[in-house]
């Protein structure tokens, strides 16, 4: 197993790329905080876990709330005895206008793309100095890495991830711990149905939300979205030994979308 022995969390876990991931970590011998803001989708997967025979702790609250963004940390090394690995996964799309923007959805935006990822991982690194290193992994997005016409604040929200994410690699790479990022492109998802349906001051769109969906994967060199398991493998293989020599990197998961 890639992971046995490892602890590890990972927010946003009770639905699509975060849910693939605890499943994918706790099937490779990690046990698992799956951290969301949903109880009972958090439960479940918990329970899908330990079904299989894995170790997992449901945690549910708002990680906008700094007190709960550090606790995950805590109460996780205390159910499990240390911490290896963070997949910071949680994140918000923002608004779509930037001609009339919503401060408030915008607010909500820094919050949980970068706020949250600041507390965390304040709290997880000295849990990770004690295991003598570790991995923080972080979501940014192929928008993080090339800019987004239908989303100018959210490319701005990913940029500063892997900025961070460059930073912090080489600040913690003496101490073994390693700092990377994963960066999807289109995948299927509840919350790329979220990104499609949103109101934008660039123009209208159509009001089927999945014919969205079709026209805008099908513009992607395959011709299609990930699905939620594909972005989990590239995430374990950055958590894993196996990429014990590669920090700082920003990853397109993407269908070539960034080529």
């Amino acid at each position: 197993m890639r992971l046995a022995g490892k602890i590890g969390i990972v927010t946003a876990a009770a639905s699509g790329m975060g849910r693939a991931g605890a499943l994918r970590f706790a099937r490779e011998g990690a046990a698992v905080a799956v951290v969301d803001l949903d109880d009972e989708k958090a439960q479940a997967v918990v329970q899908e876990i330990t079904r299989a025979g894995g170790k997992a702790l449901a945690l549910a609250g708002d990680l906008r709330r700094d007190d709960f963004a550090r606790e995950i940390v805590g109460r996780t090394a205390s159910a499990f005895g240390g911490l290896d690995f963070v997949w910071n996964h949680v994140g918000h799309p923002g608004p779509a206008a930037v001609e009339g923007v919503d401060m408030a959805e915008f607010e909500r935006a820094v919050d949980l793309n970068l706020r949250t990822v600041l507390v965390t991982t304040d709290a997880a690194i000295p849990e990770l100095r004690r295991r003598g290193g570790g991995a923080l992994l972080y979501t940014a997005s192929q928008s993080g890495i090339q800019g987004s016409a239908y989303s100018p604040v959210y490319s701005a929200m990913k940029f500063g991830v892997v900025g961070f994410v460059r930073a912090l690699a080489k600040r913690l790479v003496r101490e073994k711990i390693r700092v990377n990022v994963v960066c999807p492109g289109m995948v299927d998802t509840p919350m790329l149905r979220v990104f499609v349906s949103r109101p934008d001051s660039a123009g209208p769109r159509p009001n089927d939300i999945e014919a969205v969906v079709q026209q805008s994967t099908a513009l992607n060199p395959t011709g299609r979205a990930a699905q939620p398991e594909e972005i989990a493998n590239a995430a374990l293989f950055l958590i894993s030994d196996e990429a014990s020599f590669i920090t700082g990197v920003a990853l397109p998961v993407d269908g070539g979308a960034t080529a």
